[in-house]
């Protein structure tokens, strides 16, 4: 099973203008993966680090990027539509 860690990160701007956080993984055979965080998973992300700075995620393991983006998902479910 390949490992990832965080090994950059980038605020970016989303379609809307909102803050979104551009996080590099990077897995133990060199490949590396781009993935978009909204606000919401970045609160996540920096919570579950014990961070509030984003150069402080550098070397965090991919579980925590995982994590971070199952519970911006689920805040949506169990929503009615109205």
């Amino acid at each position: 099973m390949s490992i990832a860690v965080i090994s950059e990160v980038q605020i970016a701007a989303a379609h809307d203008g909102d803050a979104e956080l551009l996080v590099t993984l990077k897995y133990d055979n060199g490949g590396t993966t781009l993935v978009t965080l909204d606000e919401y998973a970045v609160r996540a992300l920096f919570d579950a680090c014990g961070t509030t700075v984003p150069e402080d995620l550098i070397g965090a393991n991919w579980e925590h990027v995982r994590d971070a983006l199952i519970a911006s998902s689920q805040r949506y479910a169990g929503a009615s539509a109205t």
